[in-house]
């Protein structure tokens, strides 16, 4: 059996796996040992469940994810997002468009905070549509904006994704987080323009809200300064290399918790369930990790990605034809799969025909992250949009597909921008070498 047919095999087994409700850190780990099971030796899959796991997991790097994790816990149980969306509330809500534009800010805001776009989608979608709904904006809309906005989690530093990504490709993590920060108000600034625009196309669906006075928006400030400022810390701690994003983490989580205790959101009890919870959400993404790490080694020995390589040198593709390639496969397992699992599974494959291309390795980064970005909110099956809905209950899976189009738009205009403009994403890690 050639490569082709096996790695087409081995994909679709995945793929099955999923459909029937096998956890796609299975489907993969099962795959994999069972595909160097079969091409290479019994003895080579038992050896490689063996060290595999301890030595992935050992990584120092890895010990950066629970800190991040725990302090988007934290953050959550002191109920920043409530804050940062009364926040922004005050200061644009008076506008046409004006809350739809404040839940994209605030989704920008805990989004740096939660590392997560599922979490920040989530819990904004619980404050922030029936704060909508009850100054009269149409419900797909409103349940789009928080859709759109809850991608920014996994590109606005700190990011699981980023982290994950530069562990797989050796990839400085702290250039990873420095180079998210323009694309990430790049996006911010893409979506407000599209909610003005829909709001001017359309003023039934994004009235205008009532006008908060300056006390009020002062008074919201406050109460969110100092975990604005613990973000300042961190981001410019690393670009000023005061510290690297392991110890960030550390940072992070222990401003977040003081946060918490100041805020009187935090006891003992929610203290315990913190922890429990973000060894959970660890765990989990390290079975995914093992797992990822496990096929692609599968699809390494089968030799996919030179026999990619080999393609692309022989349909005589250029280095734009082949990212607009990876951006139609990603397009298409966006329906399948969500954000984790998509770059765990491809970057192993994609990483070294892209390097060999001559793409910034920190730029190819930001650009898968985009890209994953765009499939969580593309219809007909975005994870953000099914997230929405089963917070919302009472939403017309329909009405949010037609309030999404103009935040779609606005995400393949921005990956167009950072293909044109790559200097958007590597500027700043250049300056802070």
């Amino acid at each position: 059996m050639g490569v082709w047919e096996a790695a087409g095999l081995s994909f679709g087994a995945v793929f099955g796996l999923m459909i029937i409700g096998v956890p796609i850190a299975l489907a993969m780990l099962v795959v994999g040992l069972g595909g160097i099971a079969v091409t290479i030796s019994e003895r080579t899959a038992m050896g490689m469940i063996g060290q595999l796991p301890i030595n992935a997991t050992m990584s120092y790097e890895l010990s950066v994810l629970p800190m991040f994790i725990l302090m988007g816990v934290f953050v959550t149980r002191a109920r920043m997002s409530e804050d940062l969306y009364r926040l922004c509330h005050g200061f644009v809500g008076h506008m046409r468009g004006g809350l739809a534009a404040a839940t994209v800010l605030a989704c920008g805001g805990f989004s740096a905070l939660s590392g997560s776009s599922l979490a920040t989608a989530a819990t904004m979608a619980k404050v922030a549509v029936p704060e909508m709904r009850r100054y009269g904006y149409a419900d797909g809309f409103a349940a789009a904006t928080v859709a759109a906005g809850g991608t920014l989690g996994i590109l606005i530093p700190p990011s699981v994704i980023l982290v994950l990504y530069g562990i797989a490709t050796g990839t400085d993590i702290g250039s990873l987080f420095i180079a998210g920060i323009l694309p990430g108000f790049l996006a911010i600034l893409l979506y407000l323009a599209a909610i003005r625009v829909t709001a001017q196309i359309d003023p039934s669906c994004a009235p205008a809200a009532p006008r908060a006075d300056w006390s009020e928006r002062v008074g919201n400030l406050r109460s969110v300064g100092p975990i604005l400022m613990l973000f300042l810390a961190i981001i410019g701690g690393l670009y000023k290399g005061v510290f690297t994003p392991t110890e960030a983490g550390g940072v992070g989580a222990t401003g977040a918790l003081a946060f918490a205790i100041w805020r009187r959101a935090m006891s003992f009890r929610v203290f315990i369930d913190s922890l429990i919870e973000t060894v959970t959400t660890t765990a989990s993404l390290f079975l995914v990790l093992i797992g990822a790490l496990v096929f692609s080694n599968f699809m390494n020995l089968l030799g996919l990605p030179a026999a990619l390589s080999s393609l692309i040198e022989d349909l005589g593709l250029g280095p734009i034809a082949v990212i607009f390639v990876i951006l139609a496969i990603y397009l298409v397992l966006g329906m399948f799969m969500e954000s984790l699992s998509m770059i765990l599974l491809t970057i192993p494959i994609f990483f070294p025909i892209v390097t060999d291309l001559g793409f910034d390795p920190v730029w190819f980064g930001i650009f898968a992250v985009m890209v994953t970005e765009l499939s969580l909110i593309t219809p007909p099956v975005g994870l953000n949009l099914f997230v929405i809905k089963s917070v919302i209950d009472d939403l017309s899976v329909g009405a949010v597909y037609r309030g999404i189009v103009p935040f779609v738009l606005a995400d393949i205009l921005r990956i167009a921008i950072i293909i044109a403009i790559p200097a958007i994403v590597t500027v700043l890690p250049e300056l802070a070498r």
